[in-house]
């Protein structure tokens, strides 16, 4: 109560009017608005929150799953070919973020099953070097990945390109490469068939459906070079890559190209983020209408108190004074409503994981159908800088939505507002 007292009048006048008021209905109906106002900067904080997480949970899930295929980190010789890869490799493991290389060759080609014609990228590795740079082998649900024998014209297909082929384990598949054969006839594809080993899930349908994995013999076969085509790399901390990625081109000899797999998908990215910060605009809007509720309310609040404001004047407050006051009393509204709203929003984010069953089971639907997703359930990545902004963003704009009313009150005449009192 001591530090109650010890506040400025302003402070004191202004927690008063914040209470709900029960000498009149009038009063009430203030309050009551006052409560709405709070209400909607709660709702709106809240919605923002849950629903940034998601989306950052939904693209943490998709990254996860690219990065399970996709390398960190990729080098190439300029040359077209690494002759001496295991060298270049060395080197850059020399960089303590490096973990795992590998060696691989990559072109494109039509794979043919009757009369079934697929789009592929074909992927030359060594099975036992992948699993440092990529998850395939824990991924490849039926059949080896180690099956994958130089010299053996072996394949791992995804899962959904497998289907599209219709083919199953031990079934031939051929291959066409766009890099042509001359002939009499004129220049043809070189075609190649191999014998499906394994297929693999990543979780991903750009993988799963245009995917297939070769021993990097066979791959450098086909694509007639002598060497590796280049390196794959896994970092410690894959948001670091770009860095890493700079850091090796200007560290390992030689004319090399170094590319990390942010700049592989940076369409991708650039949509996600296009549409967070979309997303962020739109509930912001939702919590500026709640904000600027507040307009009405401390209109209504200055209009009733118009007596209390001229006693005030006339017993010596400063206009600056009446300001202050009704600006407290918003800008605590304002700040009751952000944090009810960050409270409720950070508790639903932590816990999305066994609400969205609950809500699921009790309405007997699901959101996510394991037939037409590939996530069955809703992720959830709650970040503390995007509760510090919301909740800043949701300040600010309450404390804004004060400015005019208590403008407003501090122009009121002692003189005029005490005539009919």
């Amino acid at each position: 109560m001591s530090i109650v007292k010890n506040l400025p009048f302003e402070w004191l006048v202004g927690l008063r009017y914040t209470r709900a008021g029960k000498r009149s209905g009038r009063n009430s109906f203030i309050s009551f608005i006052s409560l709405i106002s709070m209400a909607g900067i709660g709702l709106g904080v809240a919605a923002l929150i849950v629903v940034l997480s998601v989306m950052n949970g939904f693209q943490k899930e998709v990254t996860d799953r690219m990065l399970s295929v996709l390398a960190h980190v990729e080098i190439f010789d300029g040359r077209g070919s690494m002759p001496n890869w295991q060298a270049e490799a060395a080197e850059a493991r020399k960089n303590p973020e490096v973990i795992g290389t590998a060696p691989f060759a990559e072109t494109q080609g039509m794979l043919v099953r009757d009369d079934v014609l697929r789009p592929a990228v074909i992927r030359g590795v060594l099975p036992e070097e992948e699993p440092k740079v990529s998850d395939v082998a824990r991924q490849t649900r039926r059949g080896s990945f180690n099956a994958l024998q130089p010299g053996a014209y072996n394949i791992v297909l995804g899962i959904e390109l497998a289907r599209a082929l219709r083919v199953n384990l031990g079934e031939k598949v051929t291959l066409a490469l766009a890099q042509g054969q001359p002939t009499p006839a004129g220049v043809l594809p070189r075609l190649r068939s191999f014998t499906v080993v394994g297929i693999f899930e990543a979780g991903h349908n750009e993988f799963d459906s245009a995917l297939a994995f070769v021993h990097l013999t066979d791959a450098e076969k086909l694509l007639r070079i002598d060497a590796p085509a280049g390196l794959r790399l896994r970092l410690q901390d894959m948001h670091r890559a770009p860095q890493v990625a700079e850091d090796l081109k200007h560290s390992m000899p030689g004319e090399l190209f170094v590319r990390d797999w942010s700049k592989l998908n940076a369409n991708w990215f650039a949509a996600v983020q296009t549409e967070k910060r979309m997303m962020f605009i739109i509930l912001t809007l939702i919590i500026a209408v709640a904000a600027f509720n507040l307009v009405s309310t401390l209109v209504m609040t200055v209009t009733d108190k118009q007596a209390d404001i001229a006693i005030l004047r006339t017993l010596g407050a400063s206009p600056r004074s009446v300001m202050k006051i009704f600006m407290i009393q918003g800008a605590l509204v304002g700040i009751l409503g952000t944090v009810i709203g960050v409270s409720l929003g950070v508790l639903v984010a932590l816990n999305i994981d066994v609400i969205v069953p609950f809500i699921e089971h009790l309405l007997g639907v699901q959101f996510l159908s394991k037939d037409i997703y590939y996530i069955s359930t809703v992720p959830s990545d709650l970040r503390w800088p995007d509760v510090f902004k919301i909740g800043g963003v949701a300040v600010v704009l309450a404390f804004v939505a004060t400015l005019y009313p208590s403008w407003w009150a501090a122009r009121v005449k002692p003189a005029e507002a005490l005539r009919y009192e």
